[in-house]
Parts: C-alpha cells; sequence; structure tokens
C-alpha cells in the first residue's frame, strides 16, 4: 500500500514539474498577447496577460494543451473550464464564447494549439491496434480532460523543435502523428475517432455541420442539412445537438453574430451593412440578437472593444 501511495505522489511530482517546463518553454517562444503561429506547421502559442470580458470565438478541428492560467470555454449551453492540468480537443468547427480567467503579467495565460488534420487521425485510425471496434456513442464536438503525461512529453518534444529550425521539415510530421496517437490512446479520444471514423453517425453529423459553417449566410433548411447527414430530420436533430450542444439554427446564429462582429472590428463595417452581410434580412433583429447575446447593441461593442485594445497596447 506505502509503496503504491509512494509510486503515486511520484508521478503526480512528474506531472507538475512537466507542466511548469512546457510552461516555459511557450512562454520562451511567446512575448506578446494573442495567438502566435509557429515555424511548426499547424503549431500555435496562446498567450494571455489580463483577464478578459467574455468574447466570441470559433474553434477548428485542434488540440489545446492548457499550460498556465485560466479560460472558460462555453459551447451551447455548457461552460469548459480549463486550466493549466487540461486538455481540450475540437473535433469539428464551433462557434465559442470565450473567457481568460486567470491571467497576469507574472503569471499570463499559456496554451499549446495544434491544428487537427483529419486525414492523418484517419491514417493512424486504420493501423491494426485501432481496428477493434470501439463503441463510440455520446461524441461530442468538444471535451476537455485532465492532460496525461505521455500527451505532455510529446508536446513538450514538439515545441523543442523551435529551438532546432533545421529539424522542422523532418521531424514535425512523424511527433505530431504522435500526438495524435497519444490523443487517440486517451479518454477523449473516442470524441475524434468518431468524427474521422466514415459512416458512423458523428462523422455525417460533421458533415452537415461543415456544411452549415460553409453555408451560414443562406437560409437554414433543416431537411437540407438531414440530407447532407443522410439521416432523418428527428434523428438529425438529436445527433447535431449532441455534438455541438446547440440547435443548427442556434449554431447558424451564433456563426452570424460572431462573424458580424469580426467584419466590423476588422473590416470598419456599419452594423446594418454587416447584418445583411452575414444572412440577416432585418438589422433590427440582428441588433436585438446581439445585444441579447454579447450585452450591448453593435456599435456601442465594437467601440468598447476597440478602446478596450488601444488602452491594453498603451500598457
Amino acid at each position: 500500500m506505502k509503496g503504491s501511495k509512494h509510486q503515486a505522489a511520484s508521478v503526480d511530482r512528474s506531472v507538475v514539474e512537466m507542466r511548469a517546463a512546457l510552461a516555459r518553454k511557450i512562454a520562451a517562444h511567446i512575448h506578446v498577447d494573442g495567438p502566435l503561429a509557429t515555424d511548426v506547421p499547424g503549431l500555435l502559442l496562446s498567450r494571455r496577460c489580463a483577464i478578459t470580458e467574455c468574447f466570441s470565438a470559433a474553434y477548428e478541428p485542434e488540440l489545446v494543451v492548457f499550460a498556465q492560467g485560466e479560460k472558460r470555454i462555453t459551447v451551447g449551453g455548457t461552460t469548459h473550464v480549463c486550466d493549466g492540468s487540461n486538455f481540450l480537443v475540437t473535433s469539428i468547427d464551433l462557434p465559442v464564447v470565450g473567457q481568460f480567467t486567470k491571467a497576469s503579467r507574472d503569471e499570463p495565460f499559456l496554451a499549446l494549439v495544434l491544428k487537427l488534420e483529419m486525414p492523418v487521425v484517419r491514417e493512424i485510425l486504420s493501423q491494426e491496434e485501432f481496428l477493434v471496434p470501439q463503441v463510440s456513442s455520446g461524441a461530442r464536438g468538444m471535451a476537455v480532460g485532465k492532460t496525461p503525461v505521455e500527451l505532455l512529453s510529446a508536446c513538450s518534444r514538439l515545441l523543442d523543435l523551435l529551438d532546432t529550425p533545421r529539424d522542422i521539415p523532418f521531424l514535425s510530421s512523424l511527433m505530431q502523428r504522435e500526438i495524435v496517437y497519444r490523443l487517440l490512446r486517451s479518454p477523449l479520444g473516442k470524441h475524434l475517432r468518431a468524427i474521422a471514423t466514415l459512416g458512423e453517425q458523428s462523422n455525417r453529423t460533421a458533415r452537415a455541420v461543415a456544411w452549415l459553417k460553409a453555408n451560414y449566410s443562406k437560409p437554414l433548411r433543416v431537411e437540407e442539412l438531414a440530407s447532407v447527414a443522410q439521416m432523418g430530420v428527428s434523428t438529425f436533430h438529436h445527433h447535431f445537438r449532441s455534438l455541438t450542444a446547440m440547435s443548427p439554427l442556434q449554431y447558424q446564429k451564433r456563426l452570424r453574430l460572431h462573424v458580424a462582429r469580426v467584419r466590423m472590428l476588422t473590416e470598419g463595417l456599419d452594423a446594418a451593412s454587416a447584418a445583411f452581410d452575414v444572412g440577416y434580412e432585418s438589422a433590427s433583429q440582428f441588433n436585438r440578437e446581439y445585444s441579447r447575446f454579447f450585452g450591448q447593441p453593435p456599435m456601442r461593442d465594437i467601440k468598447s472593444r476597440q478602446l478596450a485594445g488601444a488602452a491594453a497596447a498603451s500598457d
């Protein structure tokens, strides 16, 4: 009994040390707030030095390993609280609401983000050790768990490539394959497996999600989406909500609002232009839904975000 407790304590210390080492490596390569694309294809680093208000974002299929700080991510009616002990897997495109809740200049929020390529996931799943049928019911488009030691180690070694750029072309793809392998072996692997496995209901639902994302500005016809997924309407509704934590209409609405907000911020569009650009037929309806979702009318929200950005830049 004493031996097993000692061994568990030793593993816990090892995990804590590996998290701290990962945080140091991330901090060494990103010195400003925001996401930073690295020389390793598909690898981004994230840093934030202050807590924030809630903001909209769009997640793609990706792995996020949190190293320090805390972030809240809400998808549909589900909120995930992610700190340095967690990793997150997103297997489909999802509109979310994020908020950095623990971050400071002395101890910034730090995370590693790796884009997931489904052809690579499927190729690894074709290997003999993954061919045993597994039950993948209840798959979700976003899931959070405790980061296992093996995944921490693989991500840490991938980060080390940033110090030896000449090794990136040969080794980065090999290391990313190991990370996908470790991810599929983890308790959250079932969520990624269900999306990547052709013919699975989750895979067919994911195709409808991708179609809706590409055509969000068009009028929503659930029958058309169900046809893309090759399901009946009621079955499709069930699987769509299970996967995304939203109905198709909620998904479309939140994606439209997110895109409109980004375009107002980055392209200087007024509220009416942004509304029609993303598919709204009524500017007043857009204003009502925007205010309900973001807490204030469009142009007031954009102005407050611009002022906050300018204040942060001058610090």
